[in-house]
């Protein structure tokens, strides 16, 4: 089997990468990824998966961190201009991105689910002429959206593995659940599709990423420490005034903004583990002499567990209150993205390190590994253990030619058609589910 994916792989090498440096230049951000995911939506049925896509998919209630109507609006208007599926895009509108396809073998076996993330960053691409997609001529034509965390390589992954299994079919068994997911940026997007139940009958469930300080070759296959997290826009307002003549009658907002930010990068560390937090962004006022009425925060917290994230959540809520009490100005805090964590299943990361050892591209792998960010991927995770199946999150290294998250971020392409064949090698190798007694697994 193994020689056989790698030929068909071999045969696909060209289309990977066409699929990625397209993705790639049509760049889309969270929530309007409308022509990424018709496209994949389109390929997938054309493949014979069952493909449901938008509301089907997504728990409107639990979406965070949604533009306003009208820039989705806006967006699908370009996506469209652009080549998206017209037929698919109707079913993604008002920002439901969302898309699952399954492909069903008809035999007995387990359900097994892959993950795949579709958005770009809100980041201006680079122009120079040093940076290789403008050698190639595949550089972003959307206006700050830039495909600079790997999410293009991602999806390219996502169909390699969609098209390969397509063809296998006839010898595999159980069915096949692959996943393309908007909104990881700002952990936004992963929630929504957990509660519309995208994962409830998924037994084996594996995210994937590039990347991340990993080599060429190197598979990372542990527990990487995600940490939990929660994004938030906190807004202050008060009552403009005339600095000049009447400060007294007006409500700083900006010095409630400013006090509150000093203060909430005062909280105490928690004992029991890392914690985290940040304010990335503080505007406010509109003059040099006019008290500021009004000011706004973006704001993050992140803690090793769960409950330490809840922790520095709880004493930020409280400090905004004090804040603005003592300026006497309204406050209002606005949840926009969140994750938890979640510890892989050490029998399904034992069970992908030993299929991984016989696979020559594979040079090296990993046992130990600490990300220090956060990743959605976790609430579907959770999910698929709670009820009883086994989750786990790997990594496939790759040379970069800037960090993620850079305007220069850009990967080798030979880490496309790597993760293919070793994730369709790995997934067709389970005939059931590794640990059917594991049902009420602790977290």
């Amino acid at each position: 089997m193994n020689n056989r994916i790698s030929e068909m792989v071999e045969d696909i090498r060209d289309l990977l990468i066409d699929w990625r440096r397209d993705f790639h230049t049509y760049a889309e951000a969270g929530w309007v990824e409308f022509r990424t995911a018709s496209l994949i939506a389109s390929r997938l049925s054309s493949w014979g998966y069952e493909v449901r896509a938008g509301r089907d998919v997504m728990d409107e209630s639990t979406r965070m961190g949604v533009p306003n109507q009208a820039y989705l609006e806006e967006q699908f208007d370009r996506a469209i201009q652009q080549g998206a599926n017209t037929e698919w895009a109707e079913q993604l509108r008002s920002g439901f991105t969302g898309v699952v396809g399954t492909l069903d073998t008809g035999k007995p076996g387990p359900t097994i689910g892959l993950r795949f993330d579709m958005d770009a960053l809100d980041l201006q691409e680079s122009s120079d002429d040093s940076h290789f997609p403008v050698k190639e001529r595949f550089t972003s034509v959307n206006d700050r959206m830039m495909h600079a965390c790997g999410h293009d390589a991602h999806m390219a992954i996502g169909l390699g593995i969609a098209s390969l299994l397509a063809e296998l079919k006839d010898s595999l068994h159980g069915k096949f659940k692959l996943i393309f997911q908007p909104a990881e940026e700002g952990v936004r997007g992963a929630k929504s599709m957990v509660k519309a139940g995208v994962v409830d009958d998924v037994d084996i469930f594996i995210s994937q990423h590039v990347g991340l300080g990993a080599e060429l070759g190197e598979f990372v296959c542990s527990d990487l420490g995600f940490l939990a997290t929660t994004k938030l826009n906190v807004r202050f307002l008060g009552k403009a005034a005339h600095a000049g003549a009447n400060p007294e009658k007006g409500k700083n907002a900006l010095l409630a903004a400013a006090t509150a930010t000093l203060n909430m990068h005062a909280i105490p560390p928690h004992s029991s583990g890392e914690s985290r937090i940040n304010v990335g962004v503080l505007h406010a006022g509109t003059g040099r002499n006019i008290i500021p009425n009004k000011a706004d925060l973006q704001v993050e917290t992140r803690g090793a567990t769960t409950e330490i994230n809840e922790y520095m959540v709880e004493r930020l809520r409280k400090i905004v209150k004090a804040a603005g009490d003592m300026y006497e100005v309204e406050t209002h805090i606005e949840e926009v993205g969140s994750a938890p964590t979640c510890t892989p299943s050490e029998q399904l990361v034992a069970d992908l390190r030993k299929k991984t050892t016989s696979l020559k591209d594979i040079q090296k792998i990993t046992h130990t590994f600490t990300s220090g960010g956060s990743e959605d991927a976790t609430y579907m995770m959770s999910r698929v253990k709670e009820n009883g199946g086994q989750a786990a999150y790997v990594v496939f290294g790759t040379t970069l030619s800037a960090g993620h998250h850079n305007e220069k971020f850009d990967i080798d392409e030979e880490v496309i058609p790597l993760a293919v064949k070793t994730l369709v090698y790995c997934i067709t190798q389970f005939d059931s589910p590794i640990v059917p007694s594991s049902k009420g697994e602790k977290l």
